[in-house]
């Protein structure tokens, strides 16, 4: 079986300055891998850059398309490229803001993904809205609503549905409880362990919260500098780090 995502020796570099060095690993169908490390350590730079939202400075990305071929995303056209972000990949931004459209309905946000893959049925496209609202748990009552008269936790809950209301395949999370209330995010990831698990979604989280880490992800990636330091599965990483930098991380949530 061949990985759902291959990323090989991706960087980048901005000017003199590095923001990732060269990182290769494969994501499998129904895995989540987390990224964490510090503010400043590389993480949300390889995010933008395997999901497709920063150009890498080197390096290819390998995807397996539903039909089984694999494609490499740098001889994509343009127009290919946005299909496939459209479709099979999601990207859900730490502040909402980015990821929805704000000035329309929270059920326009669902159905102009819908429209995007040809949906034209105004019935079926209102019915998918409503039913991903409530499966990210907002009201239907507010499927007319702007997303401006919503909550922060209600925001993000709505850039989480309008990702999967099209069925992707992946789903990439930058800081997705970042800024929001401890409450709000406790019950924000119960639903999202929930959404990944029973989609079987192959998932990458950056976070520098390793008990979110801990909850969401199978596997861990720690980077420092731009550098993974350390990679393996959640559990083990956070039981018995090796790295050095690794173990200051966990002992810093261990002491609080």
């Amino acid at each position: 079986m061949n990985s759902l995502l291959s990323v090989s020796n991706i960087a980048k570099n901005y000017g003199d300055r590095v923001g990732c060095h060269a990182t290769s690993f494969d994501l499998w169908p129904g895995e989540v891998m987390a990224i964490v490390g510090e503010s400043g350590s590389g993480k949300t730079t390889l995010l933008k850059c395997i999901s497709g939202q920063m150009e890498a400075s080197s390096g290819t990305l390998g995807y397996t398309k539903r039909d089984g071929s694999i494609v490499v995303l740098q001889e994509l056209s343009e127009a290919e490229r946005r299909f496939l972000m459209r479709t099979d990949w999601g990207f859900v931004h730490q502040d909402a803001r980015d990821g929805l459209r704000m000035g329309v309905s929270a059920g326009a946000n669902l159905g102009e993904r819908l429209m995007a893959l040809g949906g034209r049925h105004y019935g079926r496209i209102r019915s998918s809205a409503e039913d991903w609202l409530q499966r990210v748990e907002i009201s239907t009552d507010r499927i007319d609503d702007s997303p401006w008269s919503y909550s922060g936790g209600m925001r993000q809950r709505l850039q989480i549905a309008r990702n999967l209301v099209t069925a992707p395949r992946i789903i990439f999370m930058d800081e997705p409880t970042g800024g929001l209330d401890v409450s709000v995010q406790a019950r924000l990831l119960d639903l999202m362990r929930g959404l990944v698990r029973n989609l079987g979604l192959a998932a990458v989280i950056v976070t520098h919260d390793l008990a979110v880490a801990r909850l969401l992800s199978t596997r861990m990636m720690v980077m420092q500098g731009g550098n993974v330091v350390e990679t393996g599965l959640t559990d083990q990483i956070l039981e018995d780090p090796q790295a050095p930098y690794t173990q200051l991380l966990v002992s810093s949530i261990l002491l609080v």
